[in-house]
């Protein structure tokens, strides 16, 4: 969190009162300090955020787009510190919340002084010095570690956001001027890495062929945590119905149908007339529990008054299922667009049994009230004319 919190507050007060004079005396500080302050942050951005004229100091276009996201980047941490002590709004530091995270996250003072290139105490001093002015404690010894108490957890979500909201700033700015810097950290899900992803990244690097693209996967709980605290832009893949908590929003684009797959050589390829009886016999891989397709999977049995197989390897990987029913009796349940490449190249093949209502939703999932940069706009306009073209 590399942002000094009261230079972005001084920042604001001029592009609102387009005045040196009267944001110095707004933010309590000297005109040196202020213009001191202004100038540092268009330095470190290197590019232009005011004009200055006789009759006062104007945000430039730059300066306006960068006002926006700064003041939406302030306000939600200004929330937390209204929730937990008001007080911090004027003595809480860039450092200290950086602090604040890590202990948050790691549970620890030394682990989390290891992950920011820092001393033991210094940590530790950041963190008691937040605990102070708020006059209650952030954290709170256990048998496992230190844990956040419910004000330290409010505070560190809320700089978190508020560290991805200032890094998008820097985006911008950055984008404004034609350049490529900072990332896009995408959270993908099966379907999205085998199918989608790969057609969409090849148009993206056409127009942005330098700025770093993070794909991510793992179990959706972990990917739904990294979205909602700012370290991931947006979900592509599998919605839930009903969205699992409601600070997010989800954009259905297309749907997708689940298959019953096997190895190329398996008995019931290309039998006929196969009913649910017939899949008993054999073992599984399938999704997770909790997972869209695991519960279509499931009901394929229960539905028919049959007992859900308990042969089963849980994976969402394509290549591990591919691999496990070329060598093996397995059968896999998996979606049809995503086991389309693999069926037309020969190495699985499709069983010949109806999946009726497997239809899922396909979309984009992101944090309610997130603002895309125009490289992230741009990937998600991608990824929905992928879909006009399916």
């Amino acid at each position: 969190m590399k942002h000094n919190i009261r230079h972005l507050r001084i920042f604001l007060a001029v592009s609102k009162l387009a005045s040196i004079s009267r944001a110095a005396r707004d933010c309590g500080l000297s005109q040196p300090a202020v213009t001191q302050a202004i100038n540092k942050i268009e330095a470190e951005l290197d590019a232009a955020l005011f004009d200055r004229t006789p009759q006062g100091v104007f945000a430039t276009a730059l300066g306006r787009l960068h006002a926006e996201r700064i003041g939406r980047a302030l306000s939600i941490i200004d929330e937390a510190f209204a929730s937990v002590a008001p007080r911090l709004r004027v003595t809480a530091t860039a450092s200290q919340l950086e602090a604040l995270i890590a202990v948050r996250e790691t549970g620890n003072f030394t682990l989390a002084a290891r992950r920011l290139g820092i001393a033991q105490p210094t940590v530790h001093r950041a963190v008691s010095q937040l605990e102070k002015e708020a006059v209650r404690p952030l954290f709170e010894r256990t048998s496992t570690g230190i844990v956040a108490t419910r004000a330290g957890q409010l505070l560190a979500s809320a700089a978190r956001l508020m560290d991805a909201e200032l890094m998008q700033a820097d985006m911008e700015i950055a984008e404004a001027l034609g350049r490529e810097t900072g990332r896009i950290v995408v959270g993908a899900m099966p379907l999205s890495r085998a199918y989608l992803l790969p057609k969409v990244i090849a148009q993206f690097r056409q127009a942005w062929p330098r700025l770093p693209l993070r794909i991510l996967d793992g179990p959706y709980d972990e990917m739904i945590s990294g979205l909602r605290n700012g370290e991931v832009d947006f979900l592509i893949g599998a919605l839930r119905n009903p969205a699992p908590i409601g600070d997010i929003e989800q954009t259905p684009l297309f749907d997708d149908t689940l298959a019953i797959v096997a190895g190329p050589a398996h008995p019931l390829v290309g039998r006929s007339s196969i009913g649910v009886g017939d899949l008993l016999d054999y073992p599984w891989a399938v999704a997770a529990a909790g997972t869209p397709t695991r519960k279509h999977f499931e009901d394929m049995f229960t539905g028919s008054g049959h007992t859900v197989p308990d042969r089963i390897v849980e994976t969402a990987s394509l290549i591990l299922i591919r691999e496990l029913l070329s060598n093996s009796d397995h059968l896999g349940c998996v979606s049809g667009l995503q086991a389309e490449a693999e069926i037309e190249a020969g190495r699985i093949a499709r069983i010949d049994f109806e999946l009726p209502d497997t239809a899922r939703a396909i979309g984009i999932t992101t944090r309610r009230g997130w603002k895309p940069t125009p490289s992230q706009a741009r990937l998600i306009e991608l990824v929905s004319e992928f879909k006009a073209s399916l």
